[in-house]
């Protein structure tokens, strides 16, 4: 039996090329439509994981999916980088000049607003995915509209390359996280992603992010979010990474004592960039 991983988009999103280099390429990719589908997916059985973006490098922080990871409360076990590429894709012969319409997923237009700034004459739509606006051309045969997605995608939908390489900012990577159901015990784990609340008072972060200082525990990232329905509260969801495990857990053993609803999503090996 394959392992089912639930990716939201089509075959040759960008989803399913972090999956296949998280997992490699003997699973089973299963197309969701939504983030939210992927998690209930999951939440099912009828996927072994989920992988889902959290984060882009140029379009900043994916704030619904958040949420989603507040509302299922699924375990983080692993996290992916992947190098986004983002070319021009269209039909077999057809032309720069034949083209009136570009399709894609809105933050890889925006990936892309310079060389699309080149081309004002266009017409720019958004879709629900870049791979599935390079399916939507193959299958409807459409000779005046351009996708904007990845090699991988041109290559399963039998597109040829108009232009390669249109992102603006040539380091352009998305951070994915692997959920699971299940707590995977990670050995050697060495970063962990972590959600918690913090009085009002003067200087109460401040107090939380001292302990990890004093633990020599680095803090990689911090995203705050308005707790729902309770005027100024917010839930905070920090990324920590260490190198000796004992200071992690004396710096959780502080950490506890300035918080609350603190949650451990997920303790897991730190991915580095390729």
């Amino acid at each position: 039996m394959k392992t089912k991983i639930a990716i939201q988009g089509v075959k040759a999103s960008f989803h399913e090329e972090a999956a296949f280099k998280y997992f490699g390429q003997d699973i089973e990719t299963l197309e969701c439509s939504s983030f939210k589908q992927t998690c209930e997916m999951l939440k099912q059985g009828k996927a072994d994981y989920v992988v889902m973006a959290i984060e882009n490098s140029i379009a900043g922080s994916i704030l619904p999916n958040y949420n989603l990871l507040r509302d299922y409360r699924f375990h983080i076990v692993g996290e992916v980088h992947l190098n986004i590429q983002q070319n021009l894709l269209a039909l077999p012969g057809v032309k720069l000049s034949d083209i009136q319409y570009v399709e894609s997923h809105p933050i890889a237009i925006r990936q892309c607003d310079e060389f699309l700034s080149d081309h004002s004459d266009w017409i720019i739509k958004e879709g629900l995915d870049t791979a599935g606006c390079a399916k939507k051309i193959k299958e409807e045969q459409l000779t005046n509209t351009a996708a904007i997605a990845g090699e991988f995608a041109a290559k399963i939908y039998g597109l040829q390359i108009l232009e390669k390489r249109i992102e603006t900012n040539k380091k352009n990577a998305t951070r994915f996280l692997i959920l699971s159901n299940e707590v995977v015990e990670q050995k050697g784990a060495n970063k962990a992603s972590l959600s918690f609340q913090t009085g009002n008072g003067v200087g109460a972060l401040a107090a939380v992010l001292q302990c990890f200082a004093e633990q020599n525990v680095n803090l990689s990232k911090i995203q705050s979010m308005p707790v729902v329905g309770r005027r100024n509260e917010y839930d905070f969801y920090v990324d920590v990474e260490w190198k000796k495990q004992a200071d992690y857990d004396a710096a959780i053993r502080k950490v506890l004592k300035h918080t609350v609803n603190f949650s451990i999503m997920g303790e897991y090996i730190k991915n580095e960039k390729v």
